[in-house]
């Protein structure tokens, strides 16, 4: 991915030195800039300074560029979930100098995205991941919902927080005349009925809801391949841990990886996958499939992306739904 032209690389080049002044770092230091591709919403670029040290620039677009409800001042929400890894020592970038909206400089992590790997080296990986992100789960916040305020105030509830993220991203779709595989208040009509399933959630714990292989950076090391980072943690919101399982499973079912899950309690960390849990990650499930189908209309994604996600994530919502819909229909647990 390159700029636009010699003068727009050129203002980038004075944005981030101007970002590495504010932070207190020497601007004049900066000998190379290099975008990187992976991102969907921010700019992010890697900064060299002459000591060889890199830091990780992130910048927003223009705020008239077409977005989802939940996505403005993400960055206010990625610096937070930063600086609550830092203090269960999980691995992630750290914000450097004071954050500001229009801009996120944080540290450098170790590492590349999570790629092809042998098979043999996957059970450890997935393990110490558990490992990590119960470490995470056991981070509390003053309330429920996404920290930016882009949808409002931290919620004192996770029913309140939780319906009103997914109806933003039912209106998104309204507005955006997203193509989904089921009307939209069919959607919502689907949903309602499970939302007393969110009330047993009682306590508001860090999510990072994108925990997909792009995001875990992978660092060989000896005597093997370890975590060197969890990264853009700018979806991060206060809630049910359980959220969480969606991304690390992306397209598939968490409930199948025993190394993950073993690693996970290892760590400490519990779940339940039968009752009202089964029914909040069904919820948590199409809540992420909404937002990954509504998206491509303001992303203005490419015919390949959009075909895609018709035919993959499409039927995965719908799935999700279905597995609502047969919840709602079960016989109640005579013993709860």
């Amino acid at each position: 991915m390159g700029d636009g032209g010699a003068g727009e690389a050129a203002d980038a080049w004075e944005r981030a030195a101007g970002a590495l002044g504010e932070a207190g770092l020497p601007s004049g230091s900066l000998t190379g800039r290099r975008v990187l591709s992976g991102g969907t919403y921010n700019a992010v670029e890697e900064l060299t300074l002459a000591d060889g040290s890199r830091y990780v620039l992130k910048v927003p677009p223009p705020r008239e560029v077409p977005a989802l409800a939940y996505e403005r001042r993400l960055l206010l929400s990625e610096a937070e979930f930063y600086r609550h890894a830092a203090t269960v020592g999980v691995p992630a970038p750290s914000p450097v100098g004071d954050h500001r909206d229009g801009h996120l400089l944080m540290t450098h992590c170790p590492g590349e995205p999570w790629a092809d790997l042998p098979e043999s080296e996957h059970g450890p990986l997935r393990r110490e991941l558990g490992r990590l992100v119960a470490r995470l789960h056991r981070v509390t916040g003053p309330g429920f919902g996404y920290p930016s305020g882009a949808l409002g105030p931290l919620a004192p509830d996770w029913r309140t927080a939780f319906t009103g993220m997914y109806e933003a991203i039912l209106d998104d779709a309204r507005g955006y005349r997203a193509w989904l595989p089921h009307p939209v208040d069919e959607v919502a009509g689907i949903a309602r009925p499970a939302f007393g399933a969110l009330e047993e959630v009682t306590v508001p714990r860090l999510v990072h809801f994108d925990l997909w292989r792009g995001n875990i950076l992978v660092e060989r090391a000896e005597p093997g391949p370890r975590i060197g980072g969890l990264i853009d943690g700018e979806r991060m919101f206060w809630g049910d841990p359980l959220a969480d399982f969606v991304s690390l499973a992306l397209l598939g079912d968490i409930r199948r990886d025993s190394d993950f899950l073993t690693g996970y309690q290892e760590g400490g960390g519990t779940y339940a996958f039968e009752g009202a849990p089964r029914q909040r990650l069904a919820l948590y499930r199409s809540y992420l499939y909404l937002i990954m189908l509504v998206e491509t209309v303001p992303r203005a994604s490419g015919d390949e992306r959009v075909a895609w996600v018709r035919e993959v994530v499409a039927p995965q919502l719908t799935a999700a739904l279905d597995e609502i819909g047969r919840g709602a229909n079960a016989p109640a647990d005579k013993g709860s």
